[in-house]
């Protein structure tokens, strides 16, 4: 491919940084999703992107199944190579995107794993005997009370925990969004305990290291399998199982989705709805409760 087509990426990728602000993280991802477009686009002899039809797309998307790519990672590798293209187009650089009718191959939705109420409780109860126990019991309280992800866990600081008026500031969702959610009284409990725990530093990350370094994402899954081992916990758990445990077990009480959609921040209540599929017990208990014809006569 000809330099001006590499120089046309790269200027994509600066505005995803400088314009969208979009997370080193985000744009890793976009960068190892189109470098595979970059190869399909050498082996085809192909030297500017004006020159990638609809049937080079389809041909990209037929290799990658073939080579046992699964329908959910092309399914991003397309979402990329649409905005890609939405950024050429704005450029008039081009002048059609070619993904934009193109689809992955369909995939099985797959449901998440969730912990029941007791499987929380087993995480949950056991009693911290040294200080960064005390840290790390706050972290698990917190992900269950308010359906934090990982990433907003971690880039909490001081100034985003309201307990007093029981809420915390997440300031980096997915998308950049801002958002309140509200706090449990377990979880305030537990944070207030590590910040009266907490090294005195001048850090403004609310979870940290004795060093007094922000604790990195990496950090946090392993003192969560630290902690399961330690209690005993047979169970596999990951920190994003206290999202998922926290969306179900909150929509099964209330079967108010629109509300675990804001708690959550999902942009778009399908996202969200998968949830409820995990609550089918709930819902076929209402209808052998309220149904006129689900009971056999007594």
């Amino acid at each position: 491919m000809h330099d001006s087509a590499f120089q046309s990426l790269q200027a994509f990728f600066d505005e995803l940084s400088a314009t969208i602000g979009a997370s080193s993280h985000t744009i890793s991802a976009y960068q190892r999703d189109l470098n595979g477009l970059v190869d399909f686009c050498i082996g085809q002899s192909l030297q500017d992107w004006s020159e990638v039809q609809v049937s080079h797309i389809r041909q990209f998307v037929a290799m990658r199944h073939k080579n046992g790519i699964s329908g959910k990672s092309i399914q991003r590798e397309l979402s990329a190579i649409r905005s890609f293209y939405r950024f050429l187009l704005k450029r008039a650089l081009v002048v059609q995107n070619p993904a934009k009718t193109v689809r992955a191959p369909k995939v099985a939705k797959k449901l998440p794993k969730i912990l029941d109420v007791d499987q929380v409780a087993g995480v949950l109860d056991a009693n911290p005997d040294q200080v960064l126990d005390v840290r790390d019991l706050a972290m698990f309280e917190l992900f269950y009370s308010s359906g934090l992800r990982l990433s907003e866990l971690v880039m909490l600081d001081l100034a985003d925990i309201r307990l007093a008026e029981g809420f915390v500031r997440v300031r980096f969702g997915k998308g950049g969004k801002e958002r309140q959610v509200p706090v449990g009284a377990k979880a305030i409990e537990a944070i207030r305990y590590w910040l009266n725990s907490r090294p005195e530093i001048s850090s403004q990350a609310v979870f940290v290291s004795m060093r007094g370094a922000r604790l990195s994402q990496r950090n946090v899954q392993l003192r969560l399998e630290r902690w399961c081992k330690k209690n005993g916990l047979v169970e596999h758990v990951h920190p994003h199982m206290f999202r998922h445990s926290f969306a179900s077990h909150l929509l099964e009480a209330s079967q108010d989705i629109r509300a675990v959609q804001e708690l959550l921040g999902h942009a778009n209540i399908n996202t969200t709805q998968i949830y409820t599929h995990l609550d089918f017990q709930h819902l076929a208990a209402v209808y052998d409760n309220a149904h006129p014809r689900a009971k056999k006569n007594k």
